[in-house]
């Protein structure tokens, strides 16, 4: 026997939000449009207050883009204790396709979510277009917005990087031949102490050896390049692109940084995230990235399903005599990358996994399908441990077949 509930569908655009209100026998009771504000949100919860005071019943919301343009509307809607589903956009197409409609509005979206949500105790299908939202520890969901914004940090970083180098190829190639890597901190700190680009060459050497990282060493190196310095004609205006580039690339460092300073002392609160580190190879941030990209392990069925969403297990694919695999569509790529990271250390780490990857590779199989074929076995591992409470154990005799 279900048990009866009001039902509430929202369609989530970037601006506005379409909403429906069933009851409990699927008849729509009302339809409506709520602004992504404060004001949108108090109305939202104003109406649904309305018929869960006069029909008595719990209330569970479907909204399809949970998690994105929704925020924070579906952290209010947890908080107030209604049931919250997510709707997922690949098994909703797939079930328009069987189950077409006449056109495509916001208006038929929140009508099918509520249809869906009418069938789905009664249909397979409809039951694999909304999957319920479980809690979620906070330190992981801190640590999801934390990891994310270090590597969005870290690829500006890198793009910045690459423009800079090529404007110094371009201006001064001696300037650049000075350091191996363009993020080095002292030669970073050496180009952003001037606002001119070329007063770089007439630096005086108490004023060198006065910027932090740089030694006798680097000053030797720096006094040698000032005594030959050339610069294209093009440093007049690309000079200071230069400059802006190499401050901007310091500031990006301390905000790295920082964040990975956070990131190490919230990793400590989070159950998942010590426990992935106790793996060989898992280090701070990869293992922050998959606490913050996994969240809870409720929200799978089985280890295969939690392999699936970080990539580590492809479908089959075949058809007459074709017999192949295909990458799934439904991955979490930051976890996916996370994952691919960790486990490429961990093999190096562990010699037995080592032999595992060196076995796949001897049978024909590429540097990542190896990594993988490795990473579905510690999916497996990560699943027991959780469901365990406990941390990584490696025997000596251990020995993947």
């Amino acid at each position: 026997m279900v048990d009866p509930m009001i039902r509430v569908g929202v369609d989530v655009g970037c601006k506005t939000h379409q909403v429906g209100i069933a009851g409990p026998d699927g008849t729509i009771l009302e339809e409506f449009s709520i602004p992504h504000t404060q004001d949108g949100f108090r109305e939202f919860f104003r109406r649904i207050e309305h018929y869960r005071r006069k029909l008595g019943l719990p209330v569970a919301v479907a909204m399809e883009g949970y998690n994105g343009h929704a925020r924070p509307l579906d952290r209010m809607i947890v908080e107030k204790g209604y049931r919250l589903y997510n709707v997922n956009n690949l098994k909703l197409a797939r079930f328009r396709e069987i189950f077409p409609g006449p056109a495509k509005t916001d208006c038929l979206d929140v009508r099918k979510i509520l249809e869906l949500f009418h069938l789905k105790d009664h249909l397979p299908l409809a039951k694999d277009v909304l999957q319920e939202v479980p809690e979620v520890p906070k330190e992981n969901e801190k640590l999801k917005r934390l990891t994310r914004r270090r590597r969005q940090l870290v690829h500006e970083k890198v793009r910045v990087m690459k423009r800079m180098r090529a404007d110094l190829q371009a201006v001064c190639p001696e300037l650049l031949g000075l350091s191996k890597k363009v993020d080095n901190l002292w030669f970073l700190r050496f180009l952003a102490s001037r606002d001119d680009l070329e007063e770089l060459a007439q630096v005086a050497p108490a004023e060198i050896q006065g910027i932090s990282g740089i030694g006798r060493k680097y000053a030797g190196i720096i006094r040698g390049w000032q005594r030959r310095a050339e610069f294209s004609p093009e440093v007049e205006y690309v000079g200071p692109m230069i400059v802006a580039d190499a401050r901007r690339i310091l500031e990006l460092l301390s905000e790295i940084a920082a964040l990975e300073e956070s990131i190490e002392k919230l990793s400590c609160e989070s159950e998942l995230a010590r426990r992935l580190r106790s793996i060989p190879g898992f280090g701070a941030i990869s293992a922050a990235e998959l606490a913050g990209g996994i969240g809870t392990l409720d929200r799978f069925s089985s280890e295969a399903s939690l392999a699936l969403y970080l990539g580590m297990c492809p479908l089959d694919k075949q058809s007459g005599q074709l017999h192949g695999t295909r990458s799934p569509r439904q991955v979490n790529k930051r976890a996916k990358a996370a994952m691919m990271t960790a486990v490429a250390h961990h093999i190096w780490e562990v010699p037995e996994s080592r032999a595992y990857y060196e076995k796949k590779r001897a049978e024909g199989k590429r540097h990542n399908q190896a990594v993988r074929s490795m990473a579905r076995h510690l999916a497996r591992v990560m699943w027991s441990m959780m469901n365990h409470g406990r941390d990584y154990e490696l025997r000596e005799a251990e020995c993947l077949t």
